[in-house]
């Protein structure tokens, strides 16, 4: 394997990378940014340096800070497609993992044969990728910074069987790429939160220090007490129009509480919402692509796991509690309650169902009030043992279905709004408010928006025109 090279820009002499050299302008890179680069494994942690906040915020951004460049501005001619010098297989093997990916998977992504990927990952193979086969692997598989895979080890990560203790094991090992890669990236969005707020959250009602949720208390209560914190009212909720509406609102809500809720189209659809706790800057994540009013309760389900400060992924078939040790289990069983409870309060919801003969039609009139969907409705109908459970999993089966079939083929859409609604009015304020103080560059921005830097104008203006979306 050749020693691989960079042109100097000014004088275009070609200098060969060491592995000294490549560690200064690793250092280099970060010293532009303002941080120093932390030489030491590193730990998320409350109260940690800016110099961590920013090495994790880097791991999870596989398009920033790029130290090897493609062929549009970096490495130049055979030394392309040459195997690259000073790649860790441990590391290789590490992204891997990490991503989600068996050894035949990363074969067929490449186009390689098997054997040549495992010889990768061996210590002290005899292969290595070439340049162009790195790029592919770092940002479209692994979706990881290039300078990552020189590290002499892989760095530290929570895995996601101790963070997510409330997913089966069988379930966190069936996780796609994509959700993966969510999850990580969802952490670099939270540490963002902790620089741009200078590590304090500015909310002066923190709806997740105001309540606990402990995994036996009186649900019907605590939900009656955290309705009124919010300051809306069953009238005020049957009120809205619609369920964007409705989503809006609610969000809206728990944003001035404390809590910054997130949102994405996961490519894996039974993907319902994940939340991250936090002392903080504790967040949520929708699933973008799932039906307005399954978005709500999904919201409210993930506003129990903060209240009971423990991280959460929800599914929409949640048969999987049943696997659950005890503990987890009764978490999960609260965390539904809670959120069928808030926004389907058990006294009117008894008072409008006495005497009524149960059909669909009166299903479908009950979500509408309540701006739910109607497996909400269905689920209350259960625990009252107006149903039985086989006719409720045949029917809440059938509807995502049937939601899913009716939905549009992805694509096309007003980019700027799609990613405005997915990062919330709050957090483009407070972006764009750093921006407009001069403490921002337009390429920090760009960053903390997670899009290009071409592409800034174009989401502040939709900002500006607050043509922003539930």
């Amino acid at each position: 394997m050749t020693e691989p090279t960079i042109t100097c820009p000014n004088c275009k002499t070609e200098i060969k990378l060491t592995e000294s050299l490549a560690a200064l302008l690793m250092d280099s890179i970060c010293h532009t940014l303002g941080n120093a680069w932390p030489k030491k494994t590193l730990k998320a942690a409350s109260g940690m340096s800016k110099s961590a906040m920013f090495f994790i915020r880097w791991l999870a951004k596989p398009k920033q800070l790029v130290l090897y460049q493609g062929t549009k501005g970096g490495f130049m001619g055979k030394a392309m497609s040459e195997h690259v010098a000073g790649i860790q297989p441990s590391v290789l093997k590490w992204a891997r993992k990490q991503a989600g990916y068996s050894l035949q998977d990363v074969a067929d992504v490449m186009t390689r044969p098997l054997e040549v990927i495992e010889e990768w990952e061996r210590e002290r193979g005899s292969a290595a990728p070439t340049y162009v086969q790195l790029e592919k692997l770092a940002y479209q598989v692994y979706k990881r910074p290039i300078a990552v895979f020189f590290f002499p080890e892989p760095p530290q990560e929570h895995t996601l069987k101790k963070s997510f203790r409330t997913l089966p094991d069988f379930e966190i090992e069936a996780l796609a790429t994509d959700t993966r890669y969510a999850l990580r990236y969802a952490r670099s969005m939270q540490l963002a939160l902790e620089e741009l707020n200078d590590g304090f959250n500015p909310t002066e009602k923190k709806i997740y220090a105001q309540f606990k949720l402990p995994p036996r208390g009186n649900i019907i209560k605590i939900a009656a007490e955290v309705r009124q914190y919010l300051g809306v009212s069953l009238d005020d909720q049957t009120r809205w129009g619609t369920g964007d509406e409705a989503l809006k609102a609610w969000r809206e809500r728990i944003e001035a509480s404390g809590i910054f809720v997130f949102k994405r189209s996961f490519k894996q659809k039974d993907i319902s919402a994940f939340c991250l706790v936090d002392k903080e800057f504790p967040i949520i994540y929708l699933n973008n692509s799932t039906a307005k009013t399954r978005q709500i309760f999904s919201l409210f389900h993930e506003i129990a796991h903060i209240l009971a400060h423990v991280n959460g992924i929800t599914k929409q078939d949640d048969r999987y509690i049943n696997s659950l040790p005890q503990n987890e289990k009764n978490t999960e069983v609260m965390c539904n309650r809670f959120a069928a409870e808030f926004l389907v309060p058990s006294s009117d919801f008894d008072s409008r169902i006495r005497s009524v003969s149960m059909d669909e039609a009166v299903i479908s009139s009950l979500a509408d009030r309540y701006k739910v969907s109607r497996e909400v409705v269905l689920r209350k109908l259960l625990d009252r043992g107006l149903i039985d459970k086989e006719y409720y999993e045949d029917k809440a089966a059938q509807w995502v279905k049937d939601y899913f079939e009716t939905q549009p083929e992805s694509g096309g859409g007003n980019y700027y709004r799609t990613q405005a609604s997915y990062l919330g009015d709050k957090y483009l304020g407070l972006v764009f408010g750093k921006y407009y103080q001069g403490r921002l560059s337009i390429e920090q921005v760009a960053d903390y928006l997670g899009v290009k830097t071409k592409s800034v104008a174009g989401l502040e203006h939709v900002f500006t025109s607050k043509a922003t979306f539930a």
